[in-house]
């Protein structure tokens, strides 16, 4: 019993490790070119936009809430961006700043829902996810808005052999780990997803903390959003669409509890978004039917959300491991 215990406690706890290996391994003995360097960069730069997203996400999922609008708010504030551009002839820097402004509003609405009317975050967050994207395609008639010519080659800038928008992505995801991990704001955020309550009756300002990382989530999409529109050089009415979920996925996947008050930013979401895109990627590479994806991707998010549910204590598997003797 004890040792059937130690390995169920094993498999939740590195089980991803175990996981992403397999994975990894499988497909770099069964395909030709996906063990290569260029394919790994590849890989990389596909994930960008969405780990960026997920950054944001996963602070908000740290303080114990749920944000599923990210694809929305990168799709409406890009989506203003480049009719900017392309209507009113906007600098390209000023319609980005104008992007992560709109990022910015879009998140402070999903704050005031959330944090002062107090709507349930999952009714909120799924409520403008609906709106937002309504908005975005009634203002591009579900059509592609093309980027300026003289901007679309960034999306294919190297410094070196490494893709602009690697680097890009190490960053940002960098600089909010930095955020989470060793500011008195990131302290805050782990508090409330480990009691909120509690966290109130020390005097913490959870209110305010709260806002600041929906408006964070709505900043880091329209940033995500911002780096898939150079990549694809337009404005896609699916832009956007699916990341919340896959977020959510990956960085449960990468050790962030749904929970709240558990995971890094670096340590979870690089490895839980890489591995999506690594089974994309090989699936690809193995001449797999396209739609197999989706098999295999809600396959993988099935087994996060289950395996989180073990690692917080809510499935009764869970329970009767710990009350075995």
């Amino acid at each position: 019993m004890n040792g059937s215990r130690a390995i169920a406690e094993f498999f939740l706890r590195r089980g991803f490790l175990v996981v992403f290996f397999i994975v990894f391994l499988f497909f770099s003995v069964v395909t030709r070119h996906f063990f290569e360097l260029g394919n790994l960069f590849n890989i990389f730069s596909a994930m960008a936009p969405l780990a960026i997203a997920a950054s944001g996400l996963a602070l908000v999922v740290m303080s114990g809430r749920l944000d599923i609008s990210i694809g929305s708010i990168a799709f409406l504030s890009c989506a203003i961006g480049a009719l900017l551009m392309k209507a009113g002839g906007l600098n390209p820097v000023v319609a980005a700043a104008i992007v992560v402004g709109c990022g910015a509003l879009l998140g402070a609405v999903n704050a005031f829902f959330v944090v002062v009317l107090r709507v349930n975050s999952l009714i909120a967050t799924l409520s403008t996810m609906i709106a937002y994207r309504g908005i975005a395609l009634q203002l591009t008639d579900a059509l592609l808005v093309q980027l300026p010519p003289d901007i679309r080659f960034i999306g294919n800038t190297r410094i070196g052999p490494i893709p602009v928008d690697i680097l890009v992505m190490l960053l940002i995801i960098i600089a909010v780990h930095l955020l989470q991990s060793r500011t008195v704001f990131g302290r805050r955020i782990m508090a409330m997803g480990n009691d909120i309550g509690v966290s109130r009756r020390l005097g913490l300002p959870v209110g305010m903390t709260g806002f600041i990382s929906f408006v964070l989530s709505g900043v880091l999409a329209s940033l995500g959003g911002i780096l898939t529109t150079i990549q694809n050089g337009a404005v896609s009415p699916f832009l956007g669409s699916g990341w919340e979920f896959t977020a959510l996925a990956a960085i449960v996947v990468g050790g962030i509890s749904l929970l709240g008050g558990r995971g890094t930013i670096f340590f979870s979401v690089l490895p839980g978004v890489f591995i999506f895109e690594m089974i994309r990627n090989g699936l690809t590479n193995l001449g797999a039917d396209p739609y197999s994806y989706r098999l295999v991707g809600g396959v993988v998010i099935f087994a996060a959300m289950y395996a989180d549910a073990l690692k917080s204590g809510q499935s009764q598997l869970s329970r009767t491991l710990r009350l075995r003797p």
